[in-house]
């Protein structure tokens, strides 16, 4: 299985009505990948399919998956820390149409704003801790690699 793509996909339209193996294909995932973020809840489960048929995949289904592929391979993250920025990103979304198509007073505009405030912290906390992670990798083979050289340099 490939972890999927590092970098953001140029747009490309998604047509409705994907199955899933057409959406593996287009992510560069796997179907079972894909089950799998379904049923630990990264993406919704498309209960509404009559029973035996085929679910399909709208695009915002393909979209948040390839968000999640992304963001794990980029990030390293686990799948519940994945789940977590999904969620926050998720919740943003719906504050920001709430903002822009609510018509929100005064009061609830300073609402929508701290918790959306309150989402991005959370994220950023998770990639700090993540970015923490790898400095500590990276000081550890920068000491292995002096060690290394050390002793290539003591060898006659």
């Amino acid at each position: 299985m490939s972890p999927g793509p590092t970098t953001a996909p140029a747009p490309v339209p998604v047509p409705a009505g994907l199955r899933i193996g057409e959406v593996a294909r287009l992510v560069d995932t796997t179907p079972r990948t894909i089950r799998y973020y379904e049923e630990i809840g990264l993406l919704p489960a498309g209960g509404d399919r009559e029973a035996g048929r085929h679910r399909l995949y709208a695009p915002e289904d393909v979209d948040r998956l390839r968000d999640a592929l992304r963001l794990r391979t980029l990030l390293g993250v686990s799948l519940d820390e994945l789940k977590e920025l999904l969620e926050a990103e998720e919740a943003r979304g719906a504050l920001r149409d709430e903002w822009r198509h609510g018509n929100p007073d005064s009061g609830r505009r300073r609402e929508i704003l701290d918790q959306a405030l309150g989402h991005v912290e959370h994220q950023l906390e998770l990639l700090a801790g993540r970015r923490a992670e790898i400095a500590r990798l990276e000081r550890e083979l920068g000491e292995k690699r002096d060690q290394i050289r050390a002793r290539i340099t003591e060898q006659p």
